[in-house]
């Protein structure tokens, strides 16, 4: 979203928040990417929003200054757009970019300003379709722990992703990683991340069914005005 049309986000939730507060809690929220020091959710700009809460993402990852969105790779796109960066800017190496994402992932947690983790780690969906990547060898899984130890400690909450749910059967994070944010007692929410209104519920009853077999026994949700433990049903 551009920041001219900040002004009228801002206006049409709150006006609809009014509108149907009788009937539905709506809250005014917003996902930020972490770039850099200088563009993040911890920013002036972003702390002085009336957002209830902002969710934390890693989108693109810069591989050179000045900070543009010519100077960095996307993650969250095609493969072959993926492909072509890993070629580019990190030597052919997938790994070499895994590595950059956690590292700029753990500096968005550091910085703060944020509530929620988006999708902690998206890479995967571009990185598996590499031989040589596979999420259960062991660099892969310290750098996931790091990062998910470090999420713990500073008490935020983890998105459950289900955005690829119903068409490639695929969370984010990944089912595995699940049961390590179990282990660590990290509360969760599941969210669609649809881009579109009718798919707002997709993947939600099959996730909180996952999320049970992992051994969640709540989601963490806004109820109130206040972050309340809700009972999985």
């Amino acid at each position: 979203m551009s920041a001219c049309d900040m002004d009228e986000y801002l206006n049409e939730i709150t006006r609809i928040k009014e509108k149907y507060e009788d009937l539905i809690e709506i809250y005014l929220g917003m996902e930020i990417d972490y770039l850099d020091e200088t563009y993040n959710a911890s920013i002036p700009y972003f702390r002085a929003l009336p957002l209830d809460y902002r969710i934390g993402s890693i989108h693109f990852i810069p591989w050179q200054r000045p900070l543009s969105e010519a100077n960095t790779v996307c993650i969250d796109g095609s493969f072959a757009a993926f492909k072509q960066s890993v070629e580019e800017h990190f030597q052919g190496d997938v790994w070499l970019l895994t590595e950059a994402f956690f590292r700029q992932s753990m500096q968005m947690v550091e910085t703060g300003g944020i509530d929620i983790i988006g999708h902690l780690d998206k890479i995967y969906m571009n990185s598996s379709r590499y031989p040589e990547f596979d999420i259960h060898l062991s660099r892969y899984q310290q750098l996931l722990e790091e990062y998910i130890v470090l999420i713990a400690e500073k008490g935020l909450i983890v998105e459950i992703n289900t955005k690829n749910y119903t068409r490639k059967h695929q969370t984010f994070p990944h089912i595995e990683a699940m049961q390590i944010l179990y282990k660590h007692r990290i509360p969760v929410m599941v969210n669609s991340d649809c881009h579109s209104p009718d798919l707002v519920n997709d993947g939600r009853e099959q996730t909180l069914a996952l999320l049970k077999e992992t051994g969640f026994r709540t989601t963490r949700e806004l109820v109130n005005g206040v972050w309340q433990d809700i009972t999985i049903d």
